[in-house]
């Protein structure tokens, strides 16, 4: 119950934690200093480690330790101010107890005579810095959240980082300790402070886990290193959502004030847990509303166990429900013994563990390396680069999935054995019968294993009959169907419901002594296709050259004779005009053509006309009855009037 130094006959000398006030304020300075100098340590160093290694598990289990225990000082820090207002009260006489009690150090005084009577004075010392820690935690935990941090090793820092994390665990645990050993009437607070320090703990052991079992295989201790911060960031923001709505209530200074840093999320972590409860009493201790009497909730009460027994039994009897996806088939066990093979939809049997449901594959084609390479995946080539060299199929290298073969060869008289690579692939399905189905379940563990196991013995048993030259020749596109054919005779000899739809033999890479041999007949095959290419690109630029000119005379022939034909036909059509003319018109047209042609002629020739009827005696006369006489244009005619 608090305590109104207004109040008539209020009287704390004889509280017992009135008179331990100022020894609380002094382990509560002293723990919450150190905490501090921990909580900024691992802060920094997590900001240090975040700039060279960001996506290693340190940075995220640094903050999140850091964040927990930061939330841990503003927990004593909120206890501090309650304990020495304690002190105070019980020191100083009661007239003065209020203006000492919030009298803030130096650092703040300074604030509050900036701001004067402003928000700082109105809102209070404890709830800034409850409202800071608990936001430097927040964003904390929000900056450093990443769920895709890749699994790595971490050597030996591991190990000294989770010793450390135990022993701050184990000094917390101690003071935990001490706290729960407090009763409510001597230090009230001691339990809400052991409930934030059972956080810290929680944080610090679980992340020692995630650094004790990080590696590089596992990915969960990086996954729950980051779930961690979920603990610390729920408290943070219960701590930020409590200062906020401190505001809304009006600050007594005369009254006892409360401790800020309660958390509900907090008093979860005990055990056996009692959510319900801790509702309970805060309600009866700030509202007087005791849950009890309500008959509601004790009805609730009463039933919860049978409706959650009938609710259990309703989920039991439901996983009795099975949905098979369409590319699946189930196998319907009952008692442990298979009874039906399920097609795809929603069947109903027996609930779990009675009945269970095996899924199966339907009709889904997988494709399979008779053997693995542990090498690493080879990069992508540029499409206009250059081949990579998992491409050249032809020499004795290490290339992805290749497996080692056996064979014999001869080199002139002489008999040995050689070594071949070969990429040998099966394409294979569970059959589509049921009985395929039952059997791949029932009688094979590991489906993948057992084709490669079957097919290295094929392989072994078919190439000790081979040679290296019959390989490489005439009997390789004839060895895929083979092994093929002796694959299956073999799985369903063992009855293990796989069919083997193709056989494809990728690549078939020969021995060392033979890989110079063979270049050697590829660039001699390659000179000789260029040669093909070559003498067949001159015959043809010949021939066209041929059927250039050839086309170039026929084409001026054509255009000569169509010339002279049209030149006949001219002809001939004058001729034929010039008969009917001279039919018409007789000796006359003789003459005029004549004239016309003498014209035509002597159009450009300089003549000398001689007259024979001009004589010597007789002078050229010009008769001029024929030609009227000059007139004058300058001299305009008069009209006639």
């Amino acid at each position: 119950m608090q305590v109104d130094l207004e109040a008539d006959g209020a009287s704390v000398e004889g509280l017992a934690r009135f008179q331990q006030g100022l020894f609380h304020a002094r382990r509560l300075r002293q723990a919450g200093i150190g905490l501090t100098t921990l909580a900024l340590s691992g802060w920094i160093l997590a900001l240090f480690v975040a700039l060279f290694a960001p996506v290693s598990i340190w940075p995220v289990v640094l903050i999140n330790c850091a964040s927990a225990l930061l939330l841990l000082v503003a927990g004593l820090q909120s206890a501090w101010w309650v304990a020495d207002w304690r002190a105070q009260a019980l020191e100083v006489p009661r007239g003065e107890a209020v203006e000492q009690s919030i009298e803030p150090t130096p650092w703040h005084k300074s604030l509050i005579n900036r701001f004067g009577n402003g928000l700082l004075a109105q809102i209070g010392a404890p709830v800034l810095w409850l409202g800071g820690w608990s936001l430097l935690a927040l964003v904390s935990i929000l900056q450093f959240w990443n769920l895709g941090l890749p699994a790595a090793a971490i050597g030996q820092s591991a190990s000294i980082g989770a010793a450390l994390a135990l022993a701050l665990a184990f000094g917390l645990l101690v003071f935990e300790r001490r706290l729960a050993q407090e009763t409510a009437a001597q230090w009230p607070e001691a339990s809400q402070l052991a409930q934030l320090s059972r956080m810290a703990i929680i944080c610090l052991v679980l992340s020692a886990i995630c650094l004790l079992f990080a590696n590089a295989e596992s990915v969960w201790p990086l996954r729950l290193a980051t779930f961690i911060g979920l603990l610390p960031a729920l408290v943070a923001l219960e701590f930020l959502l409590r200062g906020v709505l401190s505001l809304f209530s009006p600050r007594q200074p005369r009254l006892e004030p409360r401790l800020m840093a309660q958390s509900f999320i907090a008093g979860l972590l005990r055990w056996p847990p009692q959510p319900l409860l801790a509702l309970q009493h805060e309600l009866h201790n700030r509202f007087g509303i005791d849950l009890r009497q309500i008959w509601a909730f004790t009805y609730m009460r009463r039933a919860f166990f049978p409706v959650l027994l009938v609710v259990l039994a309703v989920g039991w009897a439901l996983t009795g429900v099975h949905e098979v996806p369409l590319q699946g088939r189930g196998i319907y066990e009952r008692f442990g013994k298979p009874v039906e093979v399920f097609g795809p939809g929603l069947h109903a049997g027996l609930p779990w563990p009675l009945g269970r449901v095996l899924n199966v594959e339907n009709g889904v084609v997988h494709e399979l390396a008779t053997s693995v390479s542990e090498a690493a995946t080879p990069e992508l080539a540029a499409a206009e680069g250059p081949a990579p060299l998992i491409a050249n199929r032809l020499w004795d290298a290490s290339h992805v999935n290749d497996k080692s073969q056996v064979i014999a060869s001869s080199s002139g008289d002489k008999q040995g054995f050689q070594i071949v690579n070969m990429d040998v692939r099966f394409v294979y399905r569970i059959g589509l019968t049921d009985q395929a189905a039952l059997a791949a379940t029932y009688n094979s563990a590991d489906i993948p294993t057992l084709i490669r196991s079957t097919a290295s013995r094929i392989l072994v048993h078919d190439f000790a009959s081979r040679t290296l030259d019959e390989l490489l020749g005439e009997e390789r596109t004839s060895l895929a169907d083979e092994i093929g054919r002796s694959v299956q005779a073999d799985l369903q000899t063992l009855d293990s419901g796989v069919e083997i739809l193709a056989t494809v033999v990728e690549a078939i890479h020969p021995p060392a002594g033979a890989a110079n041999a063979y270049h050697g007949v590829q660039a001699a095959q390659i000179g000789a296709q260029a040669l093909i290419a070559r003498e067949r690109g001159a015959a043809s630029e010949q021939t066209n050259q041929a059927l250039l000119q050839a086309s170039t005379a026929s084409d001026q022939a054509q255009a000569s004779a169509r010339e002279v034909n049209a030149g006949a036909q001219a002809a001939n059509l004058r001729f034929a005009a010039e008969q009917k003319a001279y039919a018409a018109a007789g000796q006359a047209f003789v003459l005029e053509q004549y004239l016309g042609q003498l014209s035509q002629g002597l159009a450009q020739a300089k003549l000398l006309i001689l007259d024979h009827r001009l004589g010597a005696d007789s002078a050229p006369t010009i008769d001029l009855r024929s030609f009227t006489l000059p007139a004058d244009p300058s001299v305009p005619r008069k009209a006639v009037q």
